[in-house]
Formats: structure tokens, sequence, C-alpha cells
């Protein structure tokens, strides 16, 4: 059986395991200091321009999430995200965990405004609230939408009005930046943004994302702060393997580039059918609405996930597709929802 439940139920792209067992017996020096991890930070500048960038390769997501949020609010700060935000519901309290409050506002299918941004920040008022100190987003959302070049900046001149700093969750990044109604560069994003990371994980790597710093002031001791919160792995060099071959020759958009046409014919499936879907879909996550015995069907045989309860006779339900989805796990899914629906 194959399932549509995620985007990292594999390992890693063969090009990455083929690096790792060629310098397997190499001897590195640790933390994060060893050739590797400073010829992928070579890599991602020079794809970003951004010569001045600061760049740290972390294990996870929620990790990173923590780690910045931590690092970068005073005590009495909160972060706002959108309701589906995955600081808010993915991520078991970790941000709530180091002492900073998410403040949560409804998100147009999965996305910030300013206008909801700066709704948090009239609503905290005063020193007996906590005070809104940075804007969480992610691009691809968790709804699987994308920001475009206006609305990025329209965020970002938010954020500046309102002296909040801007930060960027990029665990599907190379989604976003492959969707077929993409109109931002990496080099725009990475000026419209204090920082963002660049996500492995869900992206062809084993593990593993890279944090990219653009703001100077925040760059500052920010090894210390990886370290105290455990974000700082003694084999760092493994992680700089990997994204040492992500950032070549453009296989870590190619790969992106794949999920979503793979994810484009399962959204043209459910499109053929006459269903629906809760967000339209242009990335690598597809949300059909379906009827409830069709989707439990569906979530039986494909490991798909329920999404949300639309009324009292339908269900959203996710298919997610990545670098590895092959197309003959497509044509499978076209056959048997044909058998059920014929």
């Amino acid at each position: 059986m194959y399932t549509f439940t995620n985007d990292y139920s594999e390992g890693a792209h063969p090009k990455i395991l083929e690096l790792m067992t060629k310098y397997n017996f190499e001897q590195n020096t640790g933390y994060g200091l060893d050739r590797h991890c400073e010829k992928a930070r070579e890599l991602i500048r020079d794809w970003i321009d951004m010569p001045s960038a600061d760049i740290h390769f972390i294990p996870g997501g929620t990790q990173t999430n923590l780690l910045v949020v931590s690092s970068f609010l005073r005590p009495h700060q909160c972060v706002i995200s959108a309701d589906t935000g995955h600081i808010n519901v993915h991520e078991t309290g970790a941000i709530e965990a180091t002492g900073h409050k998410v403040v949560t506002v409804a998100g147009k299918d999965g996305k910030l405004t300013p206008e909801s941004i700066q709704s948090a920040v009239d609503s905290h008022v005063g020193e007996h609230m906590v005070k809104p100190g940075m804007v969480y987003i992610s691009n691809s959302t968790e709804l699987g939408t994308i920001y475009t070049k206006a609305e990025l900046k329209s965020i970002r001149d938010c954020c500046l009005k309102n002296g909040l700093l801007l930060y960027m969750d990029g665990a599907r990044i190379g989604a976003a930046l492959t969707s077929s109604i993409n109109d931002l560069f990496i080099e725009e994003l990475a000026r419209l943004v204090d920082l963002f990371y660049i996500g492995g994980t869900k992206n062809g790597a084993l593990f593993g994302e890279a944090l990219v710093i653009c703001r100077d002031d925040l760059k500052e001791d920010f090894r210390y702060l990886m370290k105290q919160r455990a974000a700082m792995p003694a084999k760092g060099f493994v992680m700089g393997m990997q994204f040492e071959v992500l950032m070549r020759d453009g296989l870590y958009l190619e790969l992106a580039e794949h999920a979503n046409a793979m994810a484009k014919e399962v959204a043209d499936i459910f499109r053929e059918k006459g269903y629906g879907f809760y967000a339209p879909p242009c990335t690598n996550q597809v949300f059909p609405i379906l009827p409830d015995g069709l989707a439990r069907k569906l979530m039986s045989q494909f490991g798909c996930q329920e999404i949300a309860r639309i009324d009292e006779r339908n269900t959203c339900i996710r298919f997610v597709t990545s670098w590895a989805t092959r197309p003959e796990s497509i044509g499978y899914l076209r056959a048997y929802l044909s058998g059920l629906t014929a």
C-alpha cells in the first residue's frame, strides 16, 4: 500500500546517501564547524544572493521554531500566528513551554494578512498583556497555500510599522518556490523577512533544516543559544553533507517541483470527479472535500488524515505527495477511486 500521509515517510534522495557513504569514514570537526557545513552555507548564500547571511543547521522544524522564538523575543513578548500555524496546532505547546504565548488570528486559507496582524497588535495594549514581538508565517502554509510577492511585502510593511520581527517557517519552502502560481524568487524572499529556514526533512533529506538569519543584529552569539536549546548536534556534518547535495545543480527545487507535479495529478483526479477543495491546491498538499463514506475508505487505503468536518455528510482529508512519489502510485489512486465511484 502506498500512503499519502506526509512528505517525510521515505529516507533520503540517493545522491545524499551516495555522498554520505563516500565520506562515511572521513573524520570531521563537530558541531557544524566542518567543511561540509561550510560548503553548504556557501551554496545557500550563493542561492539567496546574500553573502552576509548567517546559516545554522538544526535537526528539526519544531526545534528550529522553538529556538527562534525563544531566542529573539523578550520575556514579556508573544508571537503572532495564524490559527492553523504549525507552532499553534502541531508542536505540543513547545513555544509556550519557553514562556512565550502564541497569539492566534484567523487565517485566510492558512495565511496571515496585514489586517489580521494589526488587529492582534491593537488588541494587546499596555503592560497587563503580553506584547507582540514577532510574526510567524509558513510558506507553503499548513493548507498548502503560498504567499505572493505583494502579500509578503504588505506583511513586511506591517511588521516594520509595528516593530515586529518577521520569521518564515520554510519546512515546505521548496514547494512554495516551485508552485505554478509563485511569483517570488528566493533572493526577494530573503530580503523581505528577518529570518527563515530552508526545510530539508520534507524535501529529500534524512532530516535537518537550514536556518538563515538575514538581519545583522540577530546574529551575535546565536551558537550559544543553539547549544543551550540542545540544537547543536555533535555530528553536525551529517546535515552539512545533506544540504551540500541538495543545494547543488538545482536538486532542491527539482525535488519540490516533482512533489508539486504529483500533487497536481492528485488534485486533477478529484476535480474530474466533481469534488471541491478546502483550500486551493497549488503545492504538494491537496485537501479534497468528500462524502464521509468515501473519505473513510480513502483514509484507510492511503493513510490520509482527516482535516475538518465540513458538515453532517462531508469531510476534508489531506493528501501529501513528496520528492519520492511515483507516477504509478497516482495511477493506483485513480484506479481505486474510479472503482469506488463507478
